[in-house]
């Protein structure tokens, strides 16, 4: 798959997506957008540093989605997101990826530098639609695109942050497979091509702590979509609620998930500790990779 300048080759190795929150409400508490701050000058530091940490992929998003976040107007992302992208596109040669569902701010994104699209719906809305301005976008520009695996759910905010409660699944990993193909056919039908889509089951989305659990150990099975996959549970609740810790906590934690989806097949790990989840991912890759 072609990335900006880069072609990434799956199966040979895992990729590192740093996470770059260019907002003030992210639930892992390293938002870059603060009253008095300069969030361009935070976000371009924060992506020097990840590329000297081995970083291969920048993931800007606007909006915080952790349970229970207000949502922001399509203005205010394109405030926080689009001078952030620029700014990268000059100083940095790692791809950019936006993480958007909204097609003005991809289309924002993409004319000032991102390569790729990272969508929580999945080509969905929140309320349960096809997003065709989203699909035509995409397809029209000829860049990957992110499915993810989501569902509304009813949050519950405690004192170890947020996540979902009162969701049931028949059988948990065939419903994820099948609305993760499900989004795959709806892109193709509006013309993104196959090897232009990458899969994220949606850890931490309209989940409990108890089903994204299951969602890991059975994170093998994401391999019958044949299409690369892509994990983010970084600093997540159901990695804290075991351990009783807050998200910025959470990364030693973080790095056993990594290293548990590098053994499942993931091509792509999003996270906010490079240089933690890189080393664990090399290792994984040492034993996993032949």
């Amino acid at each position: 798959m072609k990335l900006g300048n880069a072609e990434w080759t799956w199966g040979a190795r895992t990729y590192i997506m740093g996470i770059i929150n260019v907002t003030p409400d992210s639930f892992s508490a390293d938002g870059l957008v603060a009253p008095e701050g300069d969030h361009i000058a935070a976000a371009l530091a924060q992506a020097q540093r990840f590329a000297n940490q081995g970083a291969d992929m920048l993931d800007v998003g606007g909006e915080s989605t952790r349970p229970g976040a207000a949502p922001v107007t399509h203005e205010e992302e394109l405030r926080r997101v689009v001078p952030v992208v620029a700014a990268l596109a000059r100083t940095q040669s790692l791809p950019i990826s936006v993480d958007t569902y909204h097609a003005k701010v991809a289309e924002a994104a993409l004319d000032a530098g991102a390569h790729l699209i990272n969508d929580i719906w999945g080509l969905r809305t929140p309320e349960g639609g096809w997003n065709d301005a989203l699909a035509e976008l995409v397809a029209d520009r000829g860049v990957p695109i992110v499915l993810m695996h989501n569902r509304r759910a009813q949050p519950s905010v405690g004192a170890l942050g947020g996540h979902y409660q009162d969701i049931t699944y028949a059988d948990l990993l065939g419903e994820v497979i099948a609305g993760l193909r499900e989004r795959v056919a709806y892109a193709q039908a509006r013309g993104i091509p196959h090897e232009r889509i990458i899969v994220d089951p949606g850890i931490g989305f309209g989940k409990t702590p108890a089903q994204n659990l299951e969602l890991v150990r059975r994170m093998i099975e994401l391999r019958a979509i044949r299409l690369p996959l892509l994990i983010g549970a970084s600093r997540k609740s159901f990695i804290g609620l075991p351990l009783g810790l807050p998200p910025h906590e959470r990364d030693e934690g973080t790095a056993a998930i990594t290293a548990l989806a590098v053994a499942a097949g993931a091509d792509i790990v999003r996270v906010h500790n490079v240089q933690m989840n890189l080393r664990a991912a090399r290792v994984a890759d040492a034993v996993w990779r032949r």
